[in-house]
C-alpha cells in the first residue's frame, strides 16, 4: 500500500505571509513491464485484409435559428483566500429538474476558452468564454420534447468545431443518432443526414427507465478541434466518419462488432471489438499508401506476456481501455515515465486495473511496442459503498457501465486525471483515524508519472440536487463530469451547476505559484502558520479560559487548555464556543462556520459577557502598566523614516479653505466706487458683490484640516495576523500618524476610530486628547490588539465609513479627509464593491478614501478597479502610506485647478 508523504493529509493551507492550500500527495507504485502489443494483419500474409469505404455528400436540413439568451456569469477567485489546484469557480442557472449529461471545452490556440455544458430533461446548451463576465443559453426542448411516461429521454454529447468553423457545435443525441449543427454567433441550427436512407423521425428509446440495455451511437471527438469526428454504434459493424469541413460522410465496413473506438491518430485508430474485447488498429490508405483506393487496413494487436525464462511467462491482463491519449508523451515525459532514456511514439491508456499504462511503440512502429503499467492494488468498482455515499454516490446502473468514464489523459503534464467516487479513494490514507472525511461530490485522482505521485482533491458538494438521483447513476459513478482544460487541467460541472477550473499540470502550478506569491507578497522572516479545517463533531458546554500549559505545547480539540485550536469552550483559535481569541503561536485546526454558528445562543451570550469582562481587565492593566519601550521601538522603529517623509508632506501643504471676500470686476452686485469713471465709458464689468474665493498659494490656513483615520479592529485582523501581519501592519500605521501628526494640530486635526463586530465607532484616539508621548500612544496600539482579540465577529466597514464622513462634516475646517484602512476582504462579508463605493461618495464636501494595506489573492487589484478612479490605493507595505497621503493631500489641490 503506498504510504502518505510528510505533508499533513488534510485540507492544508501552508502560510508564509501567503497562504498555499495545495493537497496531499501519495506515491506511485513503480511502472511493472507487462509485455508486448504485437500488430498482425488479419489473414496469412498473402490476402490482406481489407475494409471497403464509401463516401457521399452530408444531406443539410434547416436552418431554423432559435433565441440565445445571455446571463451574469458571476466568477469567484478560488485562490483569494490561499493557493489551491482549483482557480476559478461559478454557477450556471440551471432549473431543478436539468441533468448536465456532457461537458466540452473548445481546443483553440487563441486566449479564449469556451466551454459548453449540455443538459437534458430537458435538452439545453450553455456556453461561455470562461474570462468574460456573461454566458449564453438555448433551449434546445422543441427540438428533443420529452414524452410523456419518460419513453424517450434524449441524451446529447458535445463536440466544438475549430477554425475556420470556430463557434459551431456538433450535438449528438446517442439513441437517436440524431446530430445537429449549431452556430452560437447566429443561433442557427441544422440537421446532418450521415446515411442517405436515415429517418427523419428516428426510432425513440428510453435509456434509463428500459428493462433491456440500450445499444447507443457513439461520437468520437478527438479531432473535433480539426472538424472532422466518427460515429458509430455499439455492438455495431459500421464507422462513420463525418468530414463537416468538407460535407462529406465516409462509411467503412468492418468485419468486426464494435465496442468501443479511440481516434489515436488522425490515421490510426483503436478499435475494441464486443464481448472478446480484443484490439485492432485501423489504418487509413494515407498513411499506407495503399493502392487500392476507398479502402482501409485492418491489423489485429496481439498482446503477449513478458517470457521469464524456462519456458515460462508472466500474465498480461487484457486490459479494456477507458481512456486513449491523441497525442504522444515527449521525449522528456516518456523518459521520466518509465525511468530510462528514449525517444519514441507512444500513447498513454487509461483502464480500471492500472493507474496508467503506457504503449511504447504504438501507434505509429509495426515491430512489438512495449507496454508498461502502473498497477491499482484493487480494481475500479469492487468496493462496498459507503455510509457517506448518498444514494446513488458510486452506484453502478444495471448493465454495470456507465456513460461518461470521467477520465482524461493530458500528453504535455504526463498525468491522466480521473473523477473517483469515494469508495474508489484511500480515505484511510489521506485523513487521520479521528477525522471525519468531507461530504464531498467526488475525487479527482491525479497521477503524474513525472513526479510519480498520486494526488487526491475532493470536490465540494453541490448545495442543490436533483432529485432524479437514480438517473444520475445512469450518467456517471459521481455527479460530476470532467473535461480536459488543454494543457494546464480539468474542468468539472457537477449536477448543481457548479464549474469548477483545476489547474494539475505541476509546471504550470509553479508558475501560478510565483506569481501568486508575487501579488500576495513576502513576508521576511514570518513564522508560517499552517491551518487544517476539521470537523470537531463535538458539542460545546459553557465558555471558560482554559488552563495554561507551562509548556505551551500545542493542543489540537478538547475543551481544557487555554491557547488551543480546533477545539470547543476554550479560548484559542479555530474552535467554537470559547469567549475570544488567544494565539499561541501553533498550527490552527478550523472547524466550519457551519459548527460555529450551530452554537446554541445561550452560549454564545454567556461567551460574549466574559469576552466582555476580559476586555475590561485587559484595558485596566493596560492603563496601569509601565512604559515598555522595547515593544513601542518595534512599531516606531519600524516607521521611523516614512513619519519624516510625512512630517516634509505635512509642512508643504497648502490652504484650501475659500473665504467670503468682495469680488470685483462683477457684472451684477452692487456698484464699486472706484468704477464709476469706467462706467461712462461704457465698461459692464463695474459691480461687486460677497462670494467664497479661492485662497492665494501660500497663504496661512485660517482653519485647521481635518483627518479621520477608520481602522479595522475586527476578530478577522487577529485571528490571521498570523497569517499575513495585517493588525500589526495596521498598528504601525497608526503609529506612524500618531507621531507624524505631532505639533502640527494648527495645521491638521485628526482623530482615529475602528469597527468591529461590536461596533462601528469605537474611539480610539479623540481630536480634543490626542496622546501627548510613547506611552500614551503604546496604549493605543495595545488596545486595537485587545480589541481584535476580544470582540465578537462581524464585519461594520459601510456604517463605519458612512458616519465617519457624516460626523467629521459637521466641524468647520478647510479641508476634510476620511481614510479608511482595509484588508479589502470585503467578499467575506458579502460586501458589493458598489455599495462600497457608494459609501465614499456620499458628501462631495469630504475627501474620503480607502488604504488597502492587506490582500488575499488579487481581492485588492480587483476591488480597486471597481471603486472611483483615486479613491483607492494599495499599500501591501507600510513604507508606501506617506507617497500614498501625498497623493490624496495633493490631488484635493489639483482638482480645483
Amino acid at each position: 500500500m503506498c504510504a502518505p508523504t510528510s505533508v499533513t493529509p488534510e485540507h492544508i493551507q501552508r502560510t508564509t505571509g501567503t497562504g498555499q492550500r495545495l493537497i496531499t500527495q501519495l506515491s506511485l507504485p513503480d511502472p511493472t513491464f507487462m509485455g508486448y502489443w504485437n500488430i498482425h494483419q488479419v489473414g496469412n500474409a498473402q490476402q490482406r485484409f481489407f475494409c471497403p469505404t464509401e463516401t457521399h455528400r452530408i444531406a443539410v436540413k434547416g436552418p431554423m435559428f432559435l433565441p440565445m439568451q445571455a446571463f451574469p456569469l458571476e466568477r469567484h477567485e478560488a485562490r483569494s483566500l490561499s493557493f489551491t489546484e482549483e482557480f476559478a469557480f461559478w454557477s450556471l442557472p440551471l432549473n431543478e429538474v436539468n441533468l448536465v449529461c456532457d461537458v466540452a471545452v473548445a481546443q483553440d490556440t487563441d486566449a479564449e476558452n469556451c466551454l459548453y455544458v449540455a443538459t437534458c430533461n430537458p435538452v439545453s446548451l450553455y456556453f461561455m468564454d470562461m474570462s468574460s463576465k456573461d454566458g449564453h443559453y438555448v433551449d434546445l426542448y422543441d427540438i428533443f420534447p420529452r414524452t410523456v411516461g419518460g419513453i424517450w429521454q434524449p441524451f446529447v454529447t458535445l463536440a466544438p468545431l475549430g477554425s475556420p468553423l470556430k463557434g459551431q457545435v456538433i450535438l449528438h443525441e446517442e439513441q437517436s443518432n440524431v446530430v445537429l449543427l449549431l452556430d452560437t454567433n447566429t443561433g442557427s441550427l441544422r440537421r446532418l443526414l450521415l446515411l442517405p436512407d436515415e429517418q427523419a423521425t428516428p426510432k425513440r428509446t428510453s435509456w434509463w427507465s428500459s428493462k433491456e440495455e440500450v445499444k447507443c451511437h457513439k461520437m468520437c471527438k478527438e479531432f473535433s478541434h480539426k472538424n472532422w469526428l466518427a460515429f458509430y454504434k455499439e455492438e455495431g459493424n459500421n464507422l462513420i466518419v463525418l468530414d463537416v469541413l468538407e460535407g462529406q460522410v465516409h462509411t467503412i465496413s468492418l468485419p468486426i462488432n464494435l465496442s468501443s473506438v479511440f481516434l489515436v491518430a488522425e490515421d490510426h485508430w483503436l478499435l475494441v471489438e464486443n464481448k472478446t474485447n480484443k484490439k485492432y488498429l485501423l489504418t487509413k490508405p494515407m498513411h499506407l499508401k495503399s493502392e487500392e483506393s476507398g479502402v482501409c487496413q485492418l491489423h489485429a494487436l496481439n498482446e503477449e506476456p513478458v517470457d521469464a525464462g524456462f519456458g515460462l511467462t508472466t500474465g498480461l491482463e487484457q486490459c479494456v481501455p477507458q481512456a486513449v491519449s491523441s497525442d504522444q508523451l515527449s521525449s522528456e515525459n516518456l523518459s521520466a515515465a518509465i525511468g530510462q532514456k528514449i525517444s519514441s511514439p507512444n500513447r498513454l491508456v487509461s483502464d480500471k486495473q492500472n493507474y496508467a499504462t503506457l504503449v511504447v511503440g504504438f501507434p505509429n512502429l509495426m515491430s512489438p511496442n512495449e507496454v508498461y503499467s502502473w498497477k491499482r492494488d484493487s480494481t475500479l468498482g469492487n468496493r462496498q459503498p459507503l455510509p457517506s455515499d448518498p444514494l446513488y454516490y458510486g452506484r453502478r446502473n444495471k448493465s454495470g457501465v456507465t456513460k461518461r468514464t470521467n477520465c482524461v489523459t493530458i500528453a504535455d503534464a504526463n498525468q491522466v486525471v480521473r473523477v473517483l467516487a469515494p469508495g474508489d479513494v484511500p480515505l484511510k490514507e489521506l485523513y487521520p483515524k479521528d477525522a471525519t472525511p468531507p461530504q464531498t461530490s467526488g475525487y479527482l485522482e491525479i497521477t503524474d508519472l513525472t513526479t510519480k505521485k498520486l494526488k487526491y482533491i475532493a470536490i465540494p458538494r453541490t448545495t442543490s440536487l436533483t432529485s432524479y438521483t437514480s438517473w444520475l447513476s445512469m450518467i456517471s459513478d459521481t455527479d460530476v463530469l470532467m473535461t480536459s482544460l488543454g494543457k494546464q487541467g480539468v474542468v468539472t460541472v457537477d449536477m448543481g451547476g457548479n464549474v469548477r477550473l483545476w489547474e494539475t499540470n505541476l509546471e504550470t502550478l509553479q508558475r501560478s505559484l510565483r506569481e501568486w506569491r508575487n501579488m500576495i507578497g513576502e513576508e521576511d522572516g514570518r513564522p508560517m502558520q499552517i491551518t487544517v479545517q476539521r470537523e470537531s463533531g463535538l458539542d460545546v458546554s459553557s465558555p471558560k479560559h482554559g488552563k495554561i500549559d507551562e509548556d505551551n505545547a500545542p493542543h489540537v480539540g478538547g475543551n481544557t487548555w487555554a491557547g488551543g485550536t480546533g477545539g470547543r469552550d476554550t479560548a484559542g483559535l479555530g474552535g467554537k464556543g470559547g469567549p475570544y481569541r488567544l494565539d499561541a503561536g501553533h498550527k490552527v485546526y478550523q472547524v466550519s462556520q457551519a459548527e460555529k454558528d450551530a452554537v446554541p445562543e445561550e452560549v454564545k451570550k454567556a461567551a460574549r459577557e466574559m469576552a466582555e469582562k476580559a476586555f475590561k481587565q485587559r484595558l485596566r492593566e493596560i492603563q496601569m502598566s509601565e512604559y515598555e519601550a522595547s515593544i513601542y521601538e518595534k512599531f516606531s522603529g519600524a516607521v521611523r523614516r516614512q513619519v519624516h517623509l510625512l512630517r516634509i508632506i505635512l509642512d508643504n501643504l497648502q490652504a484650501k479653505g475659500k473665504e467670503r471676500q468682495w469680488l470685483r470686476h462683477q457684472a451684477v452686485g452692487e456698484l464699486d466706487d472706484t468704477k464709476i469713471i469706467d462706467s461712462l465709458t461704457g465698461e459692464k464689468a463695474i459691480y461687486k458683490r460677497r462670494g467664497e474665493l479661492d485662497p492665494q498659494l501660500g497663504s496661512p490656513q485660517q482653519k485647521p484640516k481635518r483627518l479621520r483615520l477608520v481602522v479595522d479592529v475586527s476578530g478577522s485582523m487577529y485571528r490571521f495576523n498570523g497569517v499575513d501581519g495585517r493588525l500589526e501592519r495596521s498598528m504601525e500605521a497608526v503609529c506612524m500618524v500618531m507621531e507624524a501628526f505631532e505639533n502640527y494640530e494648527q495645521k491638521f486635526k485628526y482623530d482615529i476610530t475602528g469597527h468591529s463586530g461590536d461596533g462601528f465607532n469605537i474611539a480610539l484616539v479623540n481630536s480634543n486628547n490626542i496622546p501627548k508621548n510613547n506611552k500614551q500612544r503604546l496604549e493605543i496600539m495595545k488596545i486595537m490588539h485587545a480589541h481584535a482579540q476580544f470582540c465578537m465577529s462581524g464585519d461594520h466597514t459601510l456604517e463605519a465609513t458612512e458616519h465617519a464622513i457624516q460626523e467629521i462634516a459637521k466641524e468647520e475646517a478647510d479641508e476634510y479627509f476620511v481614510i479608511v484602512l482595509s484588508d479589502a476582504n470585503l467578499e467575506r462579508y458579502g460586501i458589493p464593491p458598489a455599495r462600497f463605493a457608494q459609501a465614499l461618495t456620499i458628501n462631495p464636501q469630504v475627501n474620503a478614501f480607502t488604504i488597502f494595506i492587506g490582500s488575499l489573492g488579487d481581492q485588492a487589484a480587483r476591488l480597486q478597479r471597481t471603486l472611483p478612479a483615486g479613491r483607492s490605493f494599495i499599500a501591501m507595505d507600510t513604507k508606501e502610506i506617506p507617497q500614498i497621503l501625498q497623493q490624496i493631500f495633493t490631488s484635493t489641490i489639483l482638482s480645483s485647478i
